[in-house]
């Protein structure tokens, strides 16, 4: 039986768009960790692949990757939050692209629903399907009734708990 996990749902002001400063985005912890930090180590060695021999040397290629890795997703922009982490389906966004457009460069996952729990699988990049594969994240089960009360009281917080350098 797989670990049962902790989730918890944020929205912070999206700091890409000072134009927009009622623009928010939600961001999602699992067992205490922003999940975009989840996904950067787990697309680390994808993108190092990737990227390997694009700069001048070895340690430019390495300070990229990682930046890169570090940087690609955003919270997700939708306005029907509660509606849009309910969906259960084969590909549901849960994180958006950097730069604001969550379909640009979305993470999907397969979202599952019981009665009693709500698991998140089959974690993918569309844009890198076939060159990535799954990514080696998950899989994690929440609670249903826990999942339920973190998507129904969301913290809302001032700034992006996980800046930009």
């Amino acid at each position: 039986m797989p670990p049962v996990n902790a989730i918890e749902f944020f929205h912070y002001p999206w700091a890409e768009s000072p134009t927009y400063p009622d623009y928010l985005v939600w961001g999602i912890r699992v067992d205490g960790t922003d999940l975009r930090a989840l996904v950067g180590e787990a697309t680390y060695p994808l993108w190092r692949a990737e990227l390997a021999g694009e700069f001048d040397d070895e340690a430019e290629d390495e300070k990229e990757t990682a930046e890169q890795a570090r940087t690609q997703h955003d919270g997700l922009g939708v306005p029907e939050f509660e509606d849009h982490f309910r969906t259960q389906g084969d590909a549901v966004p849960l994180l958006g692209c950097s730069c604001g457009i969550w379909g640009c460069w979305p993470l999907m996952a397969k979202v599952t629903v019981t009665p009693t729990t709500v698991t998140w699988s089959a974690f993918h990049q569309p844009y890198r399907e076939e060159e990535w594969g799954e990514l080696a994240l998950g899989p994690y089960e929440f609670p249903r009734d826990a999942y339920e009360a973190a998507v129904c009281a969301p913290l809302v917080l001032s700034e992006d708990p996980l800046p930009l350098p």
